[in-house]
C-alpha cells in the first residue's frame, strides 16, 4: 500500500516555501492539504488562487456547498476543515450537522442550496428539475448557479486528493453524522 507523506517546508520548491510562509503568517500553520499540494510546482498556488476568486455566494453559502460536497464524497479532511470554517462563519455545531445532512430546517434558502448541491454532486451535474426550480425559487440566479458549480468542482478536487492519500487530518475531527440524507 502506498504511504503518502505531507512535505515539510524544506521539501518543497522555493516558490512553494514562500506560500508556506504566507499561510503560516495568516493561519498560524500550513494545513496538511495545502502542504500536500506543494508536492507539485504549481498546484498550491493554483488552488489558492481558485479558492480566492470573487463569487456571488456569501461565506455561509460557500460553506453549505463545501460541507454538503465533502459529506457526499466522504472526505474526512474537508468535513473537519469546513466544520471549523463554518463555525467561524457563524454556524452552530447543530447547524453544521444539518448542513452536512443536506436537509436544513433553519434557513429555507440554504436548504435549497444544499439540495441543489446534493443533486449536482450525486448526479455528476445532472441536477433534477425539482432541485433547479427550488434553487431559483429561493432567489438564486444563474450567476449563483455558476459559482455553486465552480465551488463544487474546487471542493471535489480537494476531496479526491485527500480520499486518495489519507494523510493526517490537522483540524478537530468533524462529528459523525448519524443519519446522512445525502
Amino acid at each position: 500500500m502506498t504511504n503518502f507523506k505531507v512535505p515539510t517546508r524544506d521539501e518543497v520548491s522555493e516558490s512553494n516555501q514562500a506560500i508556506f510562509d504566507n499561510l503560516k503568517g495568516k493561519l498560524g500553520f500550513v494545513p496538511n492539504l495545502y502542504a500536500y499540494y506543494a508536492k507539485n510546482e504549481t498546484a498550491l498556488a493554483d488552488v489558492l488562487a481558485f479558492g480566492a476568486r470573487k463569487t456571488t455566494l456569501s461565506n455561509k453559502e460557500k460553506e453549505v456547498v463545501n460541507l454538503v460536497t465533502s459529506q457526499i464524497n466522504g472526505c474526512d479532511y474537508c468535513q473537519a476543515a469546513h466544520t471549523a470554517i463554518g463555525k467561524m462563519n457563524g454556524f452552530t455545531d447543530e447547524q453544521v450537522l444539518e448542513v452536512r445532512s443536506g436537509n436544513i430546517s433553519f434557513d429555507n434558502k440554504f436548504d435549497a442550496l444544499a439540495k441543489f448541491t446534493t443533486a449536482v454532486v450525486e448526479n455528476r451535474g445532472k441536477a433534477s428539475t425539482e432541485s433547479k426550480e427550488a434553487f431559483f425559487a429561493a432567489g438564486y440566479t444563474e450567476s449563483n448557479m455558476i459559482d455553486t458549480v465552480v465551488l463544487i468542482g474546487d471542493k471535489i478536487i480537494s476531496n479526491y486528493i485527500h480520499n486518495i492519500t489519507q494523510f493526517a487530518v490537522d483540524f478537530p475531527a468533524a462529528p459523525v453524522l448519524e443519519t446522512a440524507n445525502v
